[in-house]
């Protein structure tokens, strides 16, 4: 960790100041882009950044939020704020991707194709590539699945921390971070539904194929293996919604 030189840091052109967080992500992107801030660097305290950058210090924090939701900053408490120093792959927030689902209707059928091209690709690559400690975990994730059977909201976290850890063996990061923007969009409707999941030990069972082909180094299987679960699983959620839905017009008609 360093601190760094305030120099490198110019005043935000007035006209532009106190009105908008972008000039204070193009500045700070710029930055790393040429080198004079780097992984790891901790950024000067909040009141001096905004002076410096000559920003109210609300515009500061709307500017930092933005790039500590694409992965680029990491606040932590009592610290400061930092640019993020990591090997692994970048967390993207999913919001924008929400927002261009709601503007241009995209249906749950293509939110699942495209998950599910991105995750075949991963489960192949992580046969290639999973080490020791992926696979470890993959068996750690499996197992609380099948200890959480009756708990269905547990089981779901259990089932995202493995396809998280199928994406982190892929050693890709650019995969790894669209899919989980993905996944965890859907992960979020099926939150609100998985209370009806009816047989949660067959989706261990798929997980558990997965999780074979991927430690017996067979990146055809894996792909064939993750297909064959998502496609259960969207059926899953379509009977779940449906029934959520039934059970939602039943209550209203019965309130009438």
């Amino acid at each position: 960790m360093t601190d760094l030189n305030s120099d490198i840091f110019k005043t935000i052109d007035p006209e532009h100041r106190g009105t908008t967080s972008e000039e204070v992500i193009s500045q700070l992107r710029e930055m790393i882009h040429r080198g004079d801030l780097r992984p790891g660097d901790r950024l000067p305290p909040e009141r001096d950044l905004a002076k410096m950058l000559g920003v109210s210090r609300p515009t500061l924090r709307a500017g930092i939020r933005s790039l500590a939701a694409v992965g680029v900053l990491q606040s932590r408490q009592g610290a400061g704020t930092f640019v993020v120093k990591s090997d692994g792959p970048p967390s993207l927030d999913s919001s924008p991707l929400r927002l261009m689902a709601s503007l241009h209707g995209f249906t749950p059928s293509e939110m699942f194709e495209a998950r599910q091209s991105l995750e075949m690709a991963v489960a192949g690559l992580a046969a290639e590539r999973a080490t020791s400690e992926h696979l470890a975990t993959m068996s750690e994730e499996i197992a609380g699945m099948y200890a959480s059977l009756d708990d269905p909201e547990q089981f779901l976290v259990h089932d995202m921390r493995f396809h998280q850890t199928v994406a982190a063996a892929s050693g890709n990061r650019i995969l790894t971070s669209l899919m989980n923007m993905v996944a965890t969009i859907l992960f979020d409707v099926r939150r609100k539904t998985v209370k009806r999941a009816r047989d949660l030990k067959e989706s261990a069972e798929m997980h558990r194929q997965i999780y074979r082909s991927i430690r017996e180094r067979n990146p055809e299987a894996a792909s064939s293996a993750m297909r064959a679960h998502l496609m259960l699983a969207q059926k899953a959620q379509e009977s779940e919604e449906a029934e959520d839905g039934a059970a939602a017009t039943t209550s209203d008609n019965g309130s009438q």
